[in-house]
């Protein structure tokens, strides 16, 4: 009888040690992985008879689709502005900021063909925040913005303003106005077709805001050959603007519009800009 039970003792032992067993040759089959940023981790199962060399390997884990930086993106477009001005202009109060009497609508007229928008975005930044259809838009660029005016007017920086040059004193050939701004766009992006890049369909908007880093006025006249002045002419430093961008796959439009006149001087002009974009993204 006690043989008996010794018997049944060491079944029962020698089954639990096989399953003990078995659980842990299951276990040691399952692969352990350990990610540490855009590293992961592979921990193998290994053999005594292996190189422990093998026990484990390093990869790079990809990075999600929507950390995408577009570097280098080119704006061409025109440049117009919205003239609010109150003509006559009522002088201000502050003698260093005003405009001649006598100024009209008519002596801003422009060569609208001539008024070009060129934009350098170094790059552009794009964040996914809801599953790469609603994302931020963000980078960083110059604006160069070409007025030419038809009229013979000139600006003066000190004390800014602006006057008509009359006939009679000379014929201006070529007056173009230029103001660059260092721009900072911030917008929201919806992309309706996150995993097609190339037939890409959604918009952006949002705000941009520019600091005047170069302003020149340069006159091509009948008998002082070129002239060109380089100062604010009466230009807000800071502008803020309204942005939208369109993505029709390979054809991608842009518009900008201040937010309110680009003159400090009684003139109340607002600028705004459209044309097309190259771009991957």
């Amino acid at each position: 009888m006690n043989m008996k039970k010794h018997t049944l003792v060491a079944a029962a032992c020698a089954f639990s040690l096989m399953a003990v067993a078995q659980n842990d040759s299951t276990r040691s089959k399952k692969t352990d992985t350990l990610r540490i940023g855009n590293m992961l981790i592979i921990k193998k199962e290994w053999h005594r008879q292996a190189p422990k060399t093998e026990c484990c390997r390093l990869t790079a884990r990809k990075k999600h689709s929507s950390d995408n930086t577009n570097w280098l993106i080119v704006d061409l477009g025109v440049n117009q502005i919205h003239d609010l001005t109150s003509y006559p202009i009522t002088q201000p109060s502050n003698p260093a900021i005003r405009v001649a009497p006598g100024a009209t609508e008519d002596w801003f007229d422009r060569n609208d063909k001539k008024s070009i928008n060129v934009n350098l975005w170094l790059f552009m930044q794009r964040i996914s925040i809801v599953k790469d259809v609603l994302n931020l838009k963000y980078g960083l660029g110059l604006e160069l913005n070409n007025y030419r005016y038809t009229q013979p007017i000139r600006f003066q920086p000190d004390p800014a303003r602006v006057y008509y040059v009359y006939p009679y004193q000379y014929t201006i050939r070529k007056n173009k106005l230029a103001a660059d701004y260092l721009t900072i766009p911030l917008m929201l992006n919806v992309n309706f077709k996150p995993k097609d890049k190339d037939r890409g369909f959604g918009f952006s908007a949002g705000l941009s805001a520019g600091y005047l880093y170069s302003s020149r006025q340069k006159l091509v006249t009948s008998v002082g050959g070129k002239e060109k002045v380089r100062d604010d002419l009466g230009l807000r430093p800071i502008k803020l603007s309204y942005i939208a961008e369109l993505n029709l796959g390979p054809v991608k439009l842009y518009g900008s519009l201040a937010t309110q006149s680009m003159f400090r001087n009684g003139l109340d002009q607002t600028p705004y800009n459209v044309g097309f974009r190259f771009s991957y993204w």
